[in-house]
């Protein structure tokens, strides 16, 4: 039986309550979503942080809300930090949130373009956020939307700046990135090595085609509102974070999948080096 990994993203840095009521903006409203999703069954819960008028921040006084209210609710969840280099470009400001010690922080292995916005990381900026991780005995989440992120997360293995263990994001419908069809995830999955930990996201309109895929080849999972607000393709209704986590687990029934825990996987060493 396939052990599911799923990686919850409640929030993102794009979708706002004009879009979406449903998204989580305010550190109590994460906080009480993803113990929703917690007590559903969830393995990792990827974070981003929003100031009080909803816009993105990087600030660690608001991480640092969201992580205690985690950690009071949740004492066993895999805590994962945004480095996102999508708003800002100061090393300081990308880097402030591992200080706090989450289990684990996103690092995206190259910069890429979305359709209105680029994210800006350049090879001296991951080396750094990669560095100051391991000082902090934080695991990178390689977070890779094309093929050469993955060949260029497999250098700083081996030149030993990342270290393990290895836990790959891999995102698909991006326009400038990898696809969301057959031959590019099969390529993509066979190019990281078979000890390693693979999770699919599917952005906005090929999540479902994309989460099915992963859990019928017993891959992990990334879902929630951060890569799509709707429900359906048509766009027919907008979907809750709890009703798409519930829609994983459906399709984890149907294929006698379960849930790998996050005790189990942080027993794994996706736990923070220094947690108590």
């Amino acid at each position: 039986m396939a052990q599911i990994i799923i990686n919850f993203c409640p929030t993102g840095m794009v979708p706002t309550k004009a879009m979406t009521s449903h998204v989580p903006v305010s550190p109590t409203e994460i906080v009480e979503q993803t113990h929703e999703a917690c007590e559903l069954g969830i393995t990792i819960a990827h974070i981003h942080a929003r100031d009080e008028d909803g816009t993105p921040t990087y600030k660690a006084s608001v991480y640092r809300e969201i992580f205690e209210g985690l950690r009071k609710h949740c004492p066993d969840l895999i805590i994962c930090a945004s480095t996102s280099g999508r708003n800002w470009s100061e090393f300081q400001k990308r880097s402030e949130v591992i200080e706090l010690g989450p289990d684990m922080c996103s690092l995206t292995l190259s910069s890429l373009n979305f359709v209105r916005q680029a994210s800006l990381n350049a090879p001296d900026m991951i080396v750094n956020l990669a560095e100051k991780m391991k000082q902090y005995g934080v695991v990178a989440e390689l977070e890779c939307f094309d093929m050469g992120m993955i060949n260029y997360g497999k250098y700083l293995i081996n030149k030993g700046i990342i270290v393990g263990p290895f836990y790959w994001n891999l995102l698909f419908g991006n326009i400038a990135g990898f696809q969301p069809n057959l031959t590019q995830i099969s390529a993509a999955v066979n190019d990281i090595p078979d000890s390693h930990y693979i999770g699919l996201a599917g952005l906005a309109g090929s999540q479902l085609q994309v989460n099915a895929v992963a859990v019928a080849m017993g891959m992990g999972v990334r879902v929630g509102i951060e890569d799509n607000i709707w429900w359906d393709q048509n766009r027919s209704r907008l979907a809750s974070n709890i009703e798409l986590i519930r829609r994983i687990h459906q399709l984890m029934e149907i294929h006698g999948s379960s849930l790998m825990t996050s005790k189990e996987f942080g027993a794994l060493g996706f736990y923070n080096r220094n947690r108590k």
